[in-house]
């Protein structure tokens, strides 16, 4: 555990936990009936930062998991990170592990005159499997590469590169750089609290072992539509790299890459246990918890979140494709028996 990170216990010192006030968010149907219903929260919010819907409690303190990447990235920005967008996108991103992810990584380090045996994130296989197998029986493996996990492959390395090239710009200690004290951390806590209009106040450790700091629901759609809206400065270069690139934000079959895809301007980034954050250009904003921590249903979600907030006004919408993204459907033998519906209105 980084320097100064404390676990969380269960319920707050209130007595209260993220389950309070949950709310159906989908339902999955399986021939005609209901057979499973994933509770949650969620809020959208205007462009004023008004709240247009809630479902469950919208200031729900969470851990924001990477869908606090964008922010993360942000204070990289501030302190000196300097790369193009395409890799800027990496530096906020849960990536697939593909070759060009990979390769990406490989760019930032060298730029800071650093290699993968600089990386402090956890070993781990990349996501896309196509690529975990490629990793597994190549016949050639790179410095820092597979066979098995390493550092480069797992879906932060991105973010950790820029880490370590942030501490290089800023003349700081590259050692400790994951420790909750450590100026970047502290860099990246302030950030967080000024996007969000929250303080933080837990701290814990990510999956890659990267400091976590808790938010609220509001709070992390509130840093989304600040990024997604803004017209020009770090938080527009963010939003325009992870738009214009959002192969690299996610990668193959990835929902965030997909609706990025679909939707100009819009600012998407999903996180582990169910948790999502995302903008539209003129600053509207989508964020949600899935209690259960699943992955399932946050497509349907997503779309219905984004629809919600207005999206079929963007100029340029793909809406067909939008709605392609939300499209889960349920199997049986192989076949299409079902599918995962939203169990909210988009108009509520």
């Amino acid at each position: 555990m980084p320097s100064g990170a404390s676990s969380s216990p269960a319920a707050r010192a209130d007595g209260h936990t993220v389950a309070d006030a949950a709310a159906p968010l989908a339902q999955v149907v399986r021939g005609g009936l209901v057979e499973s219903v994933h509770l949650g929260h969620l809020v959208v919010l205007g462009p004023d930062g008004a709240v247009r819907l809630a479902v469950g409690d919208a200031d729900a303190t969470i851990w924001p998991r990477s869908s606090v990447k964008p922010l993360q990235a942000l204070a990289m920005l501030d302190h000196g990170l300097d790369l193009p967008d395409s890799l800027l996108a990496l530096v906020a991103a849960s990536h697939n592990g593909e070759p060009f992810h990979r390769a990406g990584v490989r760019e930032i380090l060298h730029r800071a005159g650093l290699t993968p045996h600089d990386l402090g994130n956890t070993p781990d296989m990349p996501l896309h499997a196509p690529s975990a197998f490629a990793w597994q029986v190549a016949d050639h493996i790179e410095e820092g590469d597979g066979p098995g996990p390493a550092p480069i492959a797992q879906n932060c390395s991105g973010k950790h590169a820029g880490m370590l090239a942030t501490c290089v710009a800023a003349g700081w200690p590259r050692e400790g750089y994951l420790d909750v004290d450590h100026p970047l951390q502290v860099a990246i806590r302030e950030r967080i609290a000024q996007l969000t209009g929250v303080t933080p106040g837990d701290a814990t450790v990510d999956g890659c072992g990267a400091p976590l700091f808790s938010t609220t629901l509001s709070g992390l759609a509130r840093a989304f539509g600040r990024i997604a809206g803004a017209p020009d400065g770090p938080e527009g270069r963010v939003a325009r790299a992870m738009n214009a690139h959002p192969e690299m934000v996610g990668g193959e079959g990835r929902e965030a890459t997909l609706a990025m895809r679909a939707v100009p301007g819009l600012v998407a980034k999903d996180g582990a246990d169910g948790v999502y954050g995302a903008g539209l250009p003129d600053g509207s904003a989508v964020a949600f918890k899935v209690l259960d921590g699943g992955s399932r249903p946050r497509p349907a979600i997503l779309v219905a979140a984004l629809r919600a907030a207005g999206v079929a006004a963007v100029p340029g919408v793909d809406l067909t494709a939008l709605d392609a993204v939300g499209e889960t459907p349920i199997l049986g033998g192989g076949h299409p028996v079902g599918r995962v519906e939203v169990a909210f209105s988009e108009a509520r």
